[in-house]
């Protein structure tokens, strides 16, 4: 049936360059989300892939709150084109930008590293919690594309600079498949929140009549997954540097059950991603009054962030 939602199947571990004909902005992605709170610690792992022009993008990024900006984070790597051989093969692989990813069980269960000599060495495993959950609002800045989430369970270790850190944590994955150019970005919001296995949510808005409106989004309560169909999201922002301070989701799901979520940032990390930049802060949430944590991806177009902060400062000088 045409309103059926999209499955993710074994195969879409695996690239899905036969259906991506000659399209120069055919691009691949594979992201992994943790983090280690008593550190305010966050992390990524992205891969950004573009088959009918080679190359892989993307890396390692790991902040806390000593600084948000890229070139002061703990750690940040983000490479913009490195060779991808034509044989790669998505379930099991070891890429140029150094990120490792092996599927052990299909749709669940991943492998993942990072090594970048002796400054960082990541092993993490990916153990899901829920089946991929797709996107199918094709309102949120993710359009048309092919979009699945997923919440796991992510434990390993990292060793910084020599320095072992544990992992324990619930996280977010998701893979995407599409026509993606790199002028496509609008003004968005990407915001995940985790208590344990069996609540969590995610929240994807965008501003609409005036409002951060919810378009996209699931809550998973009691291990029942059900679409997000309204809601909004407020924040208070630094005056200064804009970057969030205070947020707030408040969401009805299909079945009328409420989400209510109030989060603090505790770090934070911009990353410049082409033509937009992401405001991206890991969270400690009150969901339905129970403590967790999790993430916000503030994501601005370069030059509607700069108009609005450049209004900002001259705004404080009158």
């Amino acid at each position: 049936m045409a309103d059926e939602k999209p499955i993710f199947i074994r195969e879409d571990d695996e690239f899905h360059f036969a259906s991506m004909q000659d399209k120069w902005w055919a691009t691949e992605t594979a992201w992994y989300s943790f983090h280690v709170p008593e550190r305010k610690l966050g992390g990524w792992l992205y891969c950004m892939f573009r088959p009918n022009i080679g190359t892989v993008a993307g890396g390692c990024w790991l902040w806390d709150d000593s600084s948000p900006l890229p070139w002061e984070a703990l750690y940040s790597s983000n490479y913009t084109a490195l060779e991808l051989h034509p044989r790669t093969t998505l379930s099991n692989c070891q890429l140029p930008n150094g990120v490792s990813i092996s599927c052990t069980e299909p749709a669940m269960q991943y492998a993942l590293g990072f090594q970048d000599r002796n400054n960082l060495r990541i092993e993490l495993h990916f153990d899901g919690v829920m089946r991929p959950e797709p996107l199918t609002s094709i309102r949120s800045t993710f359009g048309k594309a092919n979009h699945f989430d997923q919440f796991g369970r992510i434990t390993g270790e990292i060793s910084l600079y020599g320095e072992a850190i544990k992992v324990d944590c619930i996280g977010m994955r998701d893979r995407t498949w599409g026509i993606r150019p790199e002028n496509r970005p609008k003004q968005a919001a990407y915001v995940t929140g985790a208590v344990n296995t069996d609540l969590n949510f995610l929240a994807v808005s965008s501003p609409i009549d005036g409002k951060d409106q919810i378009t996209y989004g699931f809550l998973n309560q009691g291990g029942e997954i059900q679409s997000l169909v309204s809601g909004e999201r407020k924040v208070k922002r630094d005056p200064i540097h804009g970057r969030i301070n205070h947020i707030q989701i408040s969401a009805e799901d299909t079945k009328g059950r409420r989400l209510e979520a109030t989060g603090k940032p505790l770090s934070s990390i911009i990353i410049n991603r082409h033509t937009f930049i992401d405001n991206n802060s890991l969270i400690r949430w009150e969901i339905n009054g129970l403590e967790g944590w999790g993430e916000d991806q503030d994501m601005w177009p370069v030059n509607r962030w700069s108009r609005k902060m450049r209004q900002s400062r001259a705004d404080r000088t009158l």
